[in-house]
């Protein structure tokens, strides 16, 4: 990986609070290696109140040709980008951002697709499914989007900022997806976790495992633990389930697809 390291080396910095967890590095970097690219993905831990001028620091560094956002950086990127795909634009979120010819930043959303495809290959059939998402941050957002375009019937969301919620559902329904509150997995043919919980021992569970019944789809962005307590939970219930490394392995291809479509500057 670091054979062709130096100074001709193009960085893709990856901004996040925590960034411990995130396995983007190492593997979005092979498969750079892979295609030719003498690219590196760095992490770097920045703090909400310092990611504006982190991102206004690294879109003034010449090697630097493309950015990638984690928790909870996906919305801020999003502002910093001149321009944005159709639905990073629509959700007012972006994971990913390459340069435009004039050094600009060009931004688009990538979660939602890389976990729909996940869960596809998974054994999920999300067309006329009922889903309910936990959730309604940046990948959440993506997430819904994603599982509605892809033909979900029905999508319940809870989260603990109602305020954001909210937000989201008028965005949805905007869209012509039937949506609403909810935070009741009986009846639920998908459940979605996009939130933090599982990450640290002794979060709570995302959702009431009892009323999960075998024939629900259970899926989970967290990468680390990849089996979350949640879905262990699932399992144990007969759920099929895909972690969170299943969506990152996704979404890496879909990453390096957006940013060889930019020329580096």
């Amino acid at each position: 990986m670091l054979q062709s390291y130096s100074g001709a080396t193009r960085l893709y910095p990856i901004i996040g609070d925590p960034i411990a967890q995130v396995k983007s590095p190492a593997g979005l970097t092979r498969v750079f290696e892979r295609r030719g690219r003498n690219w590196l993905v760095v992490p770097l831990q920045l703090r909400p109140d310092d990611v504006g001028e982190g991102i206004k620091m690294l879109s003034r560094a010449g090697n630097v040709d493309g950015l990638i956002a984690t928790v909870p950086h996906k919305f801020a990127l999003a502002s910093h980008c001149a321009t944005l795909s159709e639905r990073a634009q629509f959700l007012g979120a972006a994971n990913v951002a390459r340069r435009n010819p004039d050094g600009s930043w060009h931004g688009d959303m990538l979660d939602g697709e890389g976990f729909a495809d996940a869960i596809g290959r998974a054994g999920c059939r999300i067309a006329g499914a009922r889903a309910l998402l936990v959730g309604a941050g940046g990948a959440g957002s993506a997430i819904a989007l994603a599982l509605l375009d892809r033909g979900a019937a029905t999508l319940a969301v809870c989260d603990l900022d109602g305020g954001r919620r909210d937000v989201l559902l008028g965005k949805l329904a905007a869209h012509g997806g039937r949506v609403g509150v909810g935070a009741d997995p009986s009846d639920m043919d998908l459940v979605v976790n996009a939130t933090p919980m599982g990450m640290s021992a002794g979060d709570p569970l995302p959702v009431d495992v009892s009323r999960l019944a075998a024939t629900t789809f259970v899926g989970d962005v967290i990468t680390v633990p990849e089996i979350t307590p949640l879905l262990a939970a699932a399992q144990a219930r007969g759920c099929r389930t895909q972690t969170g490394v299943g969506m990152f392995e996704s979404n890496i291809g879909l990453m390096a697809d957006f940013f060889e479509r930019g020329e580096p500057r």
